[in-house]
């Protein structure tokens, strides 16, 4: 079975991201295994502290290499990621590239109409960065908008054309996966 790490782009307790990803870990528990990372928890990069990272920073990038493929889960803040994503994913493009040539997919939730379009379009330019430089499944956008009104209190997508979408592109990253 293999075994993917799900980033929480975004620190808020209520997250649509956290809740899409914990969704995924259950919907999907036959076929891989999913642990979710906090983006929250890291420190702010600083050059100073990239030769010896705390330890919260070494286990983020050290369960990142150790996985098979990650699944990326932003909201969109301002037409764009959010800092502590951005935050994230600069601890790992120095020194250490854990995402270099990982295998990975995008997706999002918000609130509003639009999903997190913008947020993937510049999320997909991060980590086609030289210093990151991820496989990014193209196409395949998972954009979920209006979020609030697809989840039942239970966290289960509620919304039957959301879910065969959802179904959609996780089997075309898995597929991606294979193809590694």
């Amino acid at each position: 079975m293999r075994h993917l790490v799900g980033i929480i782009g975004n620190n808020y307790s209520g997250s649509m991201n956290r809740k899409l990803l914990q969704y995924i870990q259950r919907r999907y528990r036959d076929r891989f295994a999913l642990t979710l990372l906090e983006t929250g928890t890291l420190p702010l990069f600083s050059q100073d502290a990239e030769a010896h990272p705390p330890a919260v920073v070494t286990a983020f990038r050290t369960a990142i290499t150790a996985a098979d493929g990650v699944i990326v889960a932003t909201p969109e803040h301002n037409h764009s990621v959010p800092a502590v994503l951005k935050n994230a994913l600069d601890w790992c493009s120095r020194i250490e590239h854990p995402l270099e040539d990982k295998r990975v997919m995008v997706i999002g939730a918000s609130l509003g109409p639009m999903g997190t379009v913008r947020a993937q379009t510049h999320l997909r330019q991060i980590l086609d960065a030289p210093g990151i430089g991820a496989q990014v499944l193209p196409g395949n956008e998972f954009l979920m908008g209006r979020a609030g009104q697809k989840f039942d209190v239970h966290g289960q997508l509620v919304d039957l054309g959301t879910a065969a979408f959802l179904d959609t592109c996780i089997a075309n990253y898995l597929e991606f996966l294979e193809r590694a």
